[in-house]
């Protein structure tokens, strides 16, 4: 007899083996992760059938809360089980609790065979998280049917995602204008001058000139230059950068 670990138990079963707290109230994640050229943000695959046939969604990470969990767990949940990556900061950064959430048939149909309950109407609490795409379990994430998804790419979502992602990453501006050290959240562990300056410029939502750039990382003694170089590129091999979180903690003192 074959014995079901976490990694086998759909969300549809998960749910009938815990007991939900509310049926109305849910957390939605916007995982937000940097490829180098833009950002992205993690989108989960749905299937469902409506009285046209069949139709196929993308949606962001989300789940009803459980009895025995608080909001702050059930988003660590469902970004664990996604990415399998546990100590993520996760950022509560709105409530969306319209009356046209559920609008769409077709979304609440596909919630009530989810769930196996009627649905009326959802109030879910948003979270950001920011990830570095490159330490996320490429298992885990095809295993949930979840992809990486260029933002510039993200078509309509199911519900009000299109909106929640939308105020995550103004809330993320906002937050990265206070604390730059957000940045280096996103960006890889070893990351070029080019990266960086890309990633700077989406954030803040605006041009930077390439040297000033490079004499503004000469000041930043948190930004550690490397003896390393890239390998086996056409252009110039560029020199790599690490990140230093005490460095950076002493220069805010």
């Amino acid at each position: 007899m074959h014995c079901k670990n976490d990694s086998d138990i759909t969300m549809e079963e998960t749910e009938t083996l815990y007991r939900l707290a509310n049926n109305h109230i849910s957390v939605d994640c916007v995982v937000v992760g940097f490829d180098g050229e833009g950002l992205c943000v993690l989108l989960v695959k749905r299937d469902g059938i409506d009285d046209s046939g069949e139709f196929h969604g993308m949606k962001l990470p989300g789940s009803l809360i459980y009895e025995d969990e608080d909001l702050d767990q059930a988003a660590a949940r469902v970004l664990f089980e996604l990415t399998g990556l546990k100590n993520v900061n996760l950022m509560q950064f709105k409530t969306f609790g319209s009356k046209n959430r559920t609008k769409d048939p077709r979304d609440v149909l596909w919630l009530e065979r989810a769930q196996g309950a009627h649905v009326e109407r959802i109030v879910t609490v948003g979270y950001v998280a920011l990830v570095k795409i490159d330490r996320t379990n490429e298992k885990q994430l095809v295993n949930s049917s979840a992809f990486w998804t260029p933002v510039s790419e993200i078509g309509d979502l199911a519900f009000d995602h299109n909106l929640i992602v939308a105020e995550a990453l103004s809330n993320l501006r906002g937050v990265t204008d206070m604390n730059p050290s957000v940045l280096f959240e996103l960006l890889p562990r070893k990351f070029t001058a080019t990266q960086f300056r890309s990633l700077y410029e989406i954030l803040l939502n605006h041009r930077v000139d390439a040297r000033n750039f490079h004499k503004k990382i000469a000041l930043m003694d948190y930004v550690v230059p490397l003896e390393e170089r890239q390998q086996g590129v056409a252009h110039r091999a560029a020199r790599y950068y690490k990140f230093d979180r005490k460095k950076y903690n002493r220069s805010r003192h």
